[in-house]
C-alpha cells in the first residue's frame, strides 16, 4: 500500500513542489490549505484536500490523520514586512508548536520540518550544520521566527518526536508566485532601483522537495540539513534575470542606506494600493549580507543535488511565462 503523507502549506511554493514529488514517488497525500487559499494548482493534483490552519489546533485535530508515515510541515509566512510581524510569529512559531503536538498525539512516524538557512542567524561567510545558531537574536522577525520554530521542533524531539529539519537557502523554481520571482517582474517593469551588496546560495525547488522526501528514510533523527548549491551576489542574480529576458542593465551594488530609504517609501505607498511592498527595510537589511551555506551533508546523506544558477533561473522564468506571470521577450 502507498505510504501516507500529510502536508501543511500544500498550496504554497515549496508545498506544491513537494506534493508533486510525493505523487511521483507513489505516496498518498493529504494536502492541507487554509479556506481562503488559492488552490488552483493544488486542485489539479490527485490528493485529498483538507481545510485547516496551523494556528488553530482545533481544526488540526479534525484533519491530521492518525499514524501518518510522514508529516511534512511546510506552512510558513516568509514576509519581510514589519506590519506582519505578529501574524508571522503566530504562523511560524505557534503553528509549528501545534503541528509538533499533533504529530506526537497522532503517532506520526516521522516529522519533516521546513526551516531556512536564516534560522542560523545573520552570519557572513559559509554556514554549515555545525555553525552556532543565533537566529533568535536577529533584528529581523522572519529570521527570529524560523529559529524559534526550530526550537519548538527540538522540544518535540525531547518528547519522542522523530523529526528532521530541512534548511533550504534561497529557493528558485516553478510555483514561485511571490518570492524571488518578483525580481523577474520588477526587472521587466524597470521598477528595481538597484540591489544590495550581499549574496547568497540558491537551490532548486524540485531538488528541495526530493531532499525532503529522501529525509523520511535517510535523514538522521534530530539532524539539520542545509540545502544550497549555486552561490551568487544579488547583483549577478538580477543581471542573469535581465539577460534571460533580453534586457540590458547596469545594476551595481547600492549603499544599503539608500535602498532602505527607497524601501521606506515603498512601505508607505504599497498599502494604499492594497498590496504588500515589493521592497522592505528588512529585506534590504537581510540582502545586504553575504550568507552562503554548504550542502555537503545533504548531498552525502540525502542524495541532494545542487543545480547551476542558470538552470534555476531558466526553470523559474519559463514557469512564469507559461503561466502568464511574465511577458515573453518580443
Amino acid at each position: 500500500m502507498a505510504r501516507t503523507a500529510f502536508v501543511t502549506g500544500a498550496n504554497g511554493f515549496i508545498g506544491l513542489n513537494l506534493v508533486e514529488e510525493l505523487l511521483d514517488q507513489g505516496w498518498s497525500v493529504v494536502a492541507m490549505h487554509r479556506r481562503e487559499s488559492n488552490i488552483e494548482a493544488l486542485a489539479e493534483l490527485d490528493v485529498q484536500r483538507v481545510i485547516g490552519d496551523v494556528t488553530d489546533s482545533r481544526t488540526l485535530r479534525r484533519v491530521v490523520p492518525t499514524g501518518a508515515d510522514a508529516i511534512f510541515h511546510v506552512a510558513g509566512l516568509t514576509s519581510l514586512w514589519s506590519r506582519r510581524v505578529a501574524e508571522q510569529t503566530r504562523v511560524n512559531v505557534k503553528g509549528t508548536r501545534n503541528m509538533v503536538r499533533l504529530a506526537l498525539e497522532t503517532g506520526a512516524r516521522r516529522f519533516i520540518h521546513t526551516s531556512s538557512v536564516v534560522a542560523y542567524g545573520m552570519h557572513t561567510g559559509t554556514v554549515t550544520e555545525e555553525t552556532p545558531t543565533r537566529g533568535t537574536n536577529a533584528p529581523i522577525n522572519y529570521v527570529r521566527s524560523k529559529a524559534l520554530a526550530e526550537r519548538e521542533v527540538r522540544r518535540g524531539i525531547r518528547r519522542g518526536l522523530d523529526a528532521v529539519i530541512i534548511n533550504p537557502a534561497n529557493v528558485l523554481g516553478p510555483h514561485d508566485r511571490g518570492n524571488w520571482s518578483r525580481l523577474f517582474r520588477l526587472t521587466q517593469q524597470h521598477r528595481l532601483p538597484g540591489m544590495p551588496p550581499g549574496g547568497g546560495s540558491f537551490c532548486h525547488s524540485r531538488e528541495v522537495a526530493r531532499a525532503m522526501v529522501s529525509a523520511v528514510d535517510k535523514g538522521a533523527s534530530g539532524a539539520n540539513y542545509l540545502l544550497g548549491g549555486s552561490n551568487a551576489s544579488y547583483v549577478k542574480l538580477v543581471h542573469e534575470m535581465a539577460a534571460m529576458m533580453g534586457r540590458r542593465t547596469r545594476y551595481r551594488p547600492l549603499p544599503s542606506r539608500l535602498l532602505r530609504a527607497y524601501a521606506r517609501v515603498e512601505e508607505l505607498i504599497a498599502p494604499v494600493f492594497g498590496r504588500e511592498p515589493d521592497i522592505t527595510t528588512d529585506s534590504i537589511r537581510l540582502l545586504s549580507i553575504s550568507l552562503y551555506c554548504s550542502s555537503r551533508k545533504a548531498q552525502a546523506e540525502l542524495g541532494y543535488t545542487p543545480v547551476p544558477l542558470e538552470v534555476l533561473l531558466k526553470d523559474c522564468y519559463q514557469w512564469m511565462v507559461d503561466t502568464g506571470r511574465l511577458k515573453p521577450p518580443a
